[in-house]
């Protein structure tokens, strides 16, 4: 089959297409015919080594994170899902590689495709939407009543936050230029702040949660605008030892990951405010509770451009660009 895929990190080079081995499904594996795949900050990081002391990856590693498709052979143990069902998945980490024609994954990360959604629309959500989850409902707790600021609205996981912390009830102020203000509204944003000509550190004040996607300098600015007793989650860093846990990293990488975090959670505790690194994980019952709320209409994707297959290397370029409003896909359909 085809695929795109790196025989090295490096943060310059492009992607190769390549003939490589149909997947091996295991017995609790579903075999997937890619129809489009989602691009993600992500795949930029892993591209350029960023994670390599905790996902130790393997070359030539076939790139891509998210993916919608039909499935069309099953494992033997496979009790979920049948041969012919449209189904939408962020693969585990160990087991990425959705830029290619098939990919197997476990069927604890899969869940049937709202049906509501094109291919496309599905494969720009996994990602992103279990961020948001795992970032507002998981780590912050955010509850109706409080005030959460998002930043880069406009973004991939900003677009579907926005949605997300509204429809648990809070108060949602965002940052982004001018030109994605009124779009941004109709996610539900109540506070826009325009990130090129003014400071959120002067607007915003005793917010209950903070989801920082930007630097360092951002994320410290950041502390300065939650009350005693909020929640700043960072989905760029610095990471906590808790990440070298979660992927049973050895034991040199928890202590690494503590000093690089140690400057932050100082500042943090010492405004009494909590401090979280998250890095997602692949959870096909949270995609579950995901998709309901899709086929509801509380959420709805946003998807910027679509590109051919043989032009992922264009697409990622892309979205490397920070152009983006929405997300970026890739279709093989």
């Amino acid at each position: 089959m085809k695929a795109f895929l790196i025989n090295k990190y490096d943060k310059a080079g492009a992607m190769q297409l390549a003939d490589v081995p149909e997947p091996v499904v295991n017995d609790t594996d579903v075999l997937v015919d890619i129809h489009a795949a989602g691009l993600n900050l992500l795949d930029s990081m892993i591209k350029s080594g960023e994670f390599k002391l905790v996902l130790p990856y393997k070359f030539p590693l076939i790139m891509g994170h998210d993916v919608a498709g039909v499935i069309t052979q099953v494992g033997k143990r496979v009790k979920k899902f049948k041969v012919g069902d449209e189904v939408y998945a962020r693969p585990a980490d160990g087991r990425i590689g959705t830029f290619a024609e098939q990919i197997a994954i476990h069927e604890n990360d899969v869940a049937l495709k709202p049906k509501n959604l094109s291919m496309a629309e599905a494969a720009s959500l996994p990602l992103v939407a279990l961020t948001a989850w795992q970032a507002l409902v998981e780590q912050a707790h955010l509850k109706k009543g409080q005030s959460v600021f998002i930043q880069a609205g406009s973004g991939g996981v900003g677009t579907i936050a926005i949605q997300l912390a509204k429809h648990l009830g809070a108060k949602v102020a965002t940052t982004a230029g001018a030109s994605s203000f009124d779009a941004l509204k109709k996610l539900g944003a109540d506070v826009l702040i325009d990130y090129k000509t003014q400071d959120f550190e002067t607007i915003l004040t005793d917010y209950d949660v903070v989801l920082n996607s930007q630097d360092t300098k951002t994320l410290e600015k950041s502390l300065n605008v939650v009350k005693p007793g909020g929640t700043v989650v960072s989905l760029t860093g610095p990471p906590t030892a808790d990440l070298a846990v979660q992927k049973n990293a050895p034991w040199f990488v928890k202590i690494v990951m503590g000093l690089l975090s140690m400057g932050i959670r100082r500042k943090a505790k010492k405004r009494g405010i909590n401090y979280r690194f998250l890095f997602m994980r692949a959870s096909g019952q949270q995609l579950t509770e995901l998709t309901r709320l899709v086929e509801a209409g509380i959420l709805k994707p946003v998807v910027d451009k679509v590109y051919p297959f043989e032009k992922a290397n264009d697409a990622l370029a892309y979205m490397e660009s920070k152009r983006a409003k929405g997300k970026v896909v890739i279709s093989l359909k």
